[in-house]
């Protein structure tokens, strides 16, 4: 239901910019989409902030639960390095685009702060992807492959959107990992994507 919502809302932000292409209200969209995400990062980390559990398991488990997120954010970026190779695409550009880590509605408004808003068009379409993806694979990859492999594909929505999935398809067992890889991936992708734009 959430993804057809934002699908919904992306179609009339198109058709609203295609019928009022100068409407006087698109002036200040920029400064309502910053506000926005910083907004959202304060929001996340209030969630960081409140979890206790995620604290404990920290303590308990030290940094072996920092493997996790290490692995997916290394396999994402050299998925989207040989997908930029398959694509005759920019190195850069193809990194920027993975380092959304699935976080679509950041990276795309990101880029497009920055100037690129192709490459932001680009980045929400493939991160809303990993998304669509990760709700159809998590169940197949607790099942055949293990609960840790489950969170791979999730990527930053495993703190949210697909952290319930998870829990479902691992009975509990990889919650707390995908809890801690999504907030970590999620603190990244503000970080790495300016860099990774220069």
């Amino acid at each position: 239901m959430l993804t057809l919502q934002i699908l919904a809302a992306v179609a009339l932000g198109v058709i609203c910019g295609k019928l009022y292409p100068t409407a006087p209200v698109w002036k200040s969209a920029d400064s309502v989409t910053a506000f926005a995400l910083y907004a959202l990062l304060f929001l996340i980390g209030i969630e960081l902030g409140q979890n206790r559990q995620v604290w404990r398991e920290v303590r308990v488990h030290g940094w072996k639960l920092l493997l996790v997120p290490a692995g997916v954010g290394v396999g994402t970026l050299a998925g989207g390095a040989l997908a930029g190779f398959i694509l005759n695409m920019p190195i850069r550009d193809a990194l920027t685009v993975a380092a959304g880590f699935g976080w679509y509605s950041l990276t795309g408004v990101m880029l497009s702060q920055m100037g690129r808003v192709e490459l932001g068009a680009l980045a929400f379409i493939a991160n809303v992807l990993r998304e669509l993806l990760a709700i159809i694979c998590i169940p197949l990859a607790a099942r055949y492959l293990g609960s840790l492999v489950a969170i791979a594909p999730g990527g930053a929505t495993t703190m949210d959107t697909t952290l319930p999935l998870i829990a479902e398809a691992t009975q509990n067992e990889a919650t707390v990992a995908a809890f801690i890889n999504g907030a970590i991936l999620s603190a990244l992708v503000p970080i790495l994507i300016p860099l990774l734009m220069g």
